[in-house]
């Protein structure tokens, strides 16, 4: 059987509101007991022992051997109501469990070996699909933690649960092989493929700022052909005013004439 956890309770007379009010003003924490066919049981708990047990791992996995005067009530805790400002807890439903019971729990995941994993140690990163496993299982086998080892894991690979061996009897409530975890690429994280292409990228778009632009290679001449532009052109200026000079000529009248 399955070590229980012990916690002392006082029963209450009445239920309702205003007893749980008034347990509440007592300093005590109400709660209820209840399950096996069995009619409620009442109880207050004092809150600094409900406290040490609520800040413990694996609270609603864990049997509780909750003693009422004299009297042994072995449950689990199913339900805990906090104060919406202060935090503190204001109600506690635990459920009573046989030795064979069977109940739906949800087991909290621990990854171990963490620095063995090769896609971890190359920058991955673990990506945790779920942090609880909800399953089936009997009281006295219920697991503290399903413990999932991520030793040889590459980036890009993943744990599913078909490949986690259970304890026997504990049963996943979900039938398929669903994902666990699986170990990602982190966003700046960059394939050498990607890393290439983007040198290439910037080296091409370094050499077209580089380049001159498209009859540049011909600037020079152009702007030296200025200067013979201008002596072309102040050179037809005196053939334009030597064909000016020469219309008088033409215009005189053959020696001889009158």
């Amino acid at each position: 059987m399955v070590n229980a956890t012990k916690l002392a309770a006082q029963p209450r007379e009445r239920a309702g509101k205003g007893a749980a009010r008034a347990a509440r003003r007592a300093g005590r924490v109400p709660g209820v007991i209840y399950g096996e066919k069995a009619a409620p049981t009442l109880i207050d708990i004092d809150p600094k022992n409900l406290m040490l047990e609520l800040n413990k791992p694996g609270f609603f996995t864990r049997v509780f051997d909750v003693e009422v005067k004299g009297k042994v009530e072995r449950a689990l805790a199913r339900d805990v109501q906090f104060h919406p400002v202060n935090d503190r807890p204001e109600h506690i439903d635990f459920m009573r469990v046989g030795e064979h019971t069977r109940i739906r729990v949800g087991i909290p995941v621990k990854f171990v070996n963490q620095d063995k994993s090769p896609g971890l140690k190359k920058g991955g990163v673990l990506n945790v699909v779920r942090h609880t496993i909800d399953v089936y299982t009997a009281v006295d086998k219920i697991p503290s933690q399903i413990t999932i080892d991520l030793e040889g894991l590459e980036i890009g690979d993943s744990i599913h649960i078909n490949s986690i061996k259970l304890p026997d009897g504990v049963k996943p409530t979900i039938a398929r092989n669903f994902t666990i975890a699986a170990v990602a690429a982190p966003s700046v994280l960059k394939s050498a493929e990607e890393e290439a292409a983007e040198a290439a990228a910037k080296a091409a778009a370094t050499t077209a700022e580089g380049a001159p632009a498209e009859g540049a290679p011909g600037a020079a001449p152009a702007a030296g052909a200025a200067p013979a532009a201008a002596a072309a052109k102040g050179g037809a200026a005196p053939a334009a005013g030597a064909a000016k000079g020469a219309a008088p000529a033409a215009a005189a009248k053959p020696a001889g004439k009158k």
